[in-house]
This record gives structure tokens, sequence and C-alpha cells, in this order.
């Protein structure tokens, strides 16, 4: 595929007709710049897309955002809604880390107040927060409370003092993904559950101390408790090992679903099963139940980041408090309503990589984000801008209230481990003052800033599409990486 196989709408917006091939049930909906688009006709993404349009149940059309790239089956940046009791449900269209997202906490701390403790703060993280590749996290529990959490997401960290009201109304569903089903999980997932409530992970998974460097919606910024000069934090990371293993047990199980209700597909990796179907319920419980273990994941890192501040900052400052602004979740499948083609209709969208972006005056978000929108948190790559915007009301018509996740993989990771070195990295980082933390150098260099598009680009295309809204520009100071 190449560009001129594209119909262009206009600068920021394209489209793959429905009759550029003769199996495409929707067309393809394009948020992206040409510059973007050029960036990724190397991989197969836009042909992940058209192969995704074959689902059974689509409406609408499938929407690719401008930080797009490869993933597994689905373009990670696809947004996808299927009719909902009838239409199918495709773990690859939502991905193998269930409810991955971010978190953001905001402060009254000044920077340039604490900037000599940057480096104690860095380090305290590092220890409040465990990280790598199957490390534990910061509590165990047995399986009858991992049931509980699985059953009851971020109400179970309320329950047990890990969680205040304030940070439930401020997270997405308010931490729990109702119709989680604990039993529709093998007993491997749950084992790899039970010793990491609270971790970080490893890959692009981070907490990250930020600066709220401009604000560009007062009102917004406002609403938020987001103000200039003052520190931030995000934590980035989901469900762990359990996630994982859900989807990889459920792929395995739709290869013989397709079989029994006779769909065709023309990749294997995009397997699905009906909504309505034994596997298709199955499969909603289980992806309901790694999310909630997802939120309450976030909930505890970020308790543990309360404790390093409090431990750090406590007779430094006068208010070392961090205070929720959102948790928002890009690998999900979502039970929702929208409006589509002046018919309102109740739809199973699939965002992977993509991240919610409801508009102001949409149900379930909080009194005080009634008039803005929904907060949507855009994290840039390891020592480059973050942003933070607002979901819009157009959004809601064009993208089914979804917006871009990030800023999108330029390179791979084996490539980046090639040209970058961890050290040489690291370095480059502090002369830049950014205090780093890493489990290991080679993780640091999969990561490198190069490794990504530029979240600039990225962000200024979904605001002039219309499908967020600016409102603050984030620098990092401090990175903790797995």
């Amino acid at each position: 595929m190449n560009i001129q196989d594209l119909k262009y709408i206009n600068d920021t917006e394209w489209e793959i007709p429905k009759g550029y091939r003769h199996d495409m049930r929707v067309p393809v909906r394009i948020f992206a710049t040409r510059e973007l688009l050029e960036q990724v006709m190397g991989d197969k993404s836009l042909e992940q897309a058209v192969n995704a349009t074959t689902l059974p149940g689509l409406v609408g059309a499938v929407v690719v955002m401008p930080d797009m790239h490869q993933g597994y089956g689905f373009p990670i940046g696809g947004v996808a809604a299927t009719e909902y009791p009838r239409g199918v449900i495709s773990p690859g269209a939502i991905g193998y880390d269930i409810n991955c997202g971010v978190r953001l906490l905001a402060s009254s701390i000044e920077y340039e107040s604490v900037k000599k403790d940057m480096d104690m703060l860095a380090t305290a993280l590092n220890q409040f927060c465990p990280s790598g590749v199957g490390k534990a996290g910061v509590i165990k529990v047995n399986l009858k409370e991992l049931e509980a959490v699985l059953r009851d997401g971020s109400a179970w960290a309320l329950k047990n003092g890990y969680a205040t009201q304030a940070d439930l109304d401020r997270t997405e569903e308010s931490g729990t993904i109702k119709g989680a089903n604990p039993a529709s999980l093998s007993d491997r997932a749950k084992q790899r559950g039970l010793t990491q409530i609270g971790s970080m992970g490893a890959g692009n998974h981070f907490v990250e101390v930020d600066v709220i460097e401009k604000i560009f919606d007062e009102k917004a910024a406002n609403a938020m408790g987001l103000q200039e000069g003052m520190l931030a934090v995000q934590i980035h990371c989901g469900s762990r090992g359990l996630g994982h293993q859900v989807c990889t047990d459920y792929v395995r199980e739709f290869q013989g679903a397709v079989q029994k209700y006779g769909i065709n597909l023309p990749d294997r990796e995009l397997v699905c099963a009906p909504m309505d179907s034994p596997e298709g319920q199955a499969y909603l419980g289980a992806m309901s139940a790694a999310a909630n273990f997802a939120f309450v994941n976030r909930q505890l890192l970020a308790y543990s980041a309360r404790r390093a501040f409090e431990q750090t900052l406590a007779g430094k400052t006068k208010n070392w408090h961090l205070h929720q602004v959102y948790d928002i979740a890009h690998n999900m499948g979502k039970i929702e309503t929208h409006e589509i083609e002046g018919t309102k209709m109740k739809v199973c969208v699939h965002r992977k990589g993509a991240t919610r972006a409801f508009g102001p005056g949409s149900p379930g978000l909080p009194p005080e984000y009634q008039a803005i929108g929904q907060p949507v948190i855009i994290p840039g790559s390891m020592g480059t801008a973050s942003w933070v915007l607002t979901g819009t009301k157009s959004s809601m018509l064009r993208s089914f209230g979804s917006t871009c996740h990030g800023a999108g993989r330029l390179m791979s990771r084996t490539k980046a481990k090639k040209i970058v070195r961890g050290d040489v990295l690291r370095q480059e980082l502090e002369q830049q003052g950014i205090h780093v933390r890493a489990g290991s150098l080679a993780g640091l260099a999969e990561e490198a800033p190069l490794a990504y598009k530029d979240v600039d680009a990225i962000v200024e295309t979904v605001s002039s599409a219309g499908i967020a809204k600016k409102v603050a520009r984030l620098k990092p100071v401090a990175v903790i990486k797995g």
C-alpha cells in the first residue's frame, strides 16, 4: 500500500475506501499528516487496518490514529466498534497488555524549590515502585484476595486503604469494569498475577516525574489542578503477566471458535468470537477481570509514589501531596453507546494503543470534568514532552470518543538496541537534567527517544483534527524504567 491508494480528505484525515478490497465491510479512517503516514509505509499497520475491516458486525469505520504502528493482527493505534451483542470481540484488537494505561498525579510542589532533591526522589521512587521482568509487586495476596481484586478493581484498593474516593472518581469507569468473571481466567493467569500487584514491569512502562511546562487551556487546567512550574507524576503500566496470559489463552481458544462459527479472516491473528457466544462471554469476563487487575496495579503504584514523595519531601515543602488528575486505559474493549450515522447504537469499542477521549457532558465523567471533557494523558518518549488533552464532542462523532495514546514507535526494540548504547543515553539524559533509574542499560536503549515518533507532531495532528484539545505540555525531570 502507498499514499496514492488513500483518499485525501484534509491535511489530517484520510480514508481507505470500502471498495479498496473486496472483503472489506467498512472503510478505514486515518487521522495523520502526510509526513506521519510516510513513516508507516514500511510496516504493515495500514494493511492490518484493512484486514480488521473484515471482522463481522463492524459499524462505522475502522479508525487509525497518528501514532499507529504494526501490532499483533490489529495495528497499535487502532479503534473498531462491533454491534453489541451480535458482533464479535477480538483479543488481538484489544492487545496482550489488557488495560495498559496511564495515570496522572499532580501537585502544588514548585520544581525549582525541590530541584536539589530530585536525585533523591528518583532513588526513592525506584525503591518504592518495583520494576523489571517478573518482578514482584508491593503486596502479596492469596488466591481469594486476588479474585476480589479481579472482580472489584479499584473498589478493592479503596476498601483496603490503598486509594481514596477521589482516586476512584477520577479513574475511567471508577476503576471497576462490570461483568468481570475471575472464573474465566486460567490457573496459569492467576498464578502469574498473584505476586505482581503494584509492579511496573519492563518495556515501555515507567514512572516519570514531570514539570508542567506550559498551560494551553486555563479553564481545563484549573479543573484538573494543573499549574505551570509544578511537579506531576505519570504512571504507565498494565495488567502484567496476568493480562498477557489471558490474551494468550483466548487467542488459542478462538482459533477453534472462528471455525465453529464459520468466520473467515485474512489473518489468523484477528481471531474472534461472537460476543453472545459462550466463548465471547468468557473472554469478556476474563478481559474485564484483567482490566480491574490493571487499575489496582496502577493504584498501588500511585500509593507507592505518594510514599516516595512523603519520604523525600515532607518537611521540605508545605504540601507534598499528589492528587489524581485521571487514569485512562489504552488497551481495552468497552461496551458503550455511540451515535453512528444518526442512530444511537450499543457497541463494543476495541481500542488498541488508543485512548478514550469522551467530550463534555459525557456520562460517567466526574462533575468537575463535565464542562471540559475527559482528561486525556499522552506520554511522550523518555526525554521528550508529554501532553494533557481533553476529549471533544467531535471525537464522539468521528472516532468513537477516541484519540491517540502516545508517541508511537518508529523503530523496533531490536533496531534501537543496535544503534543506541544505554550508558551513553543515560549520560545524555542526565546532562539534560533528567534523573534516570533503569533496570538494565539494554532496556534503556530500547526506549530511546529516537525510537519514537515526535509526540508534539502527534498531538498537533489530533488537535488540528478536532478529536482532542490541548491543555498542558509536560517535560520530564526524573524517569524510572523497568
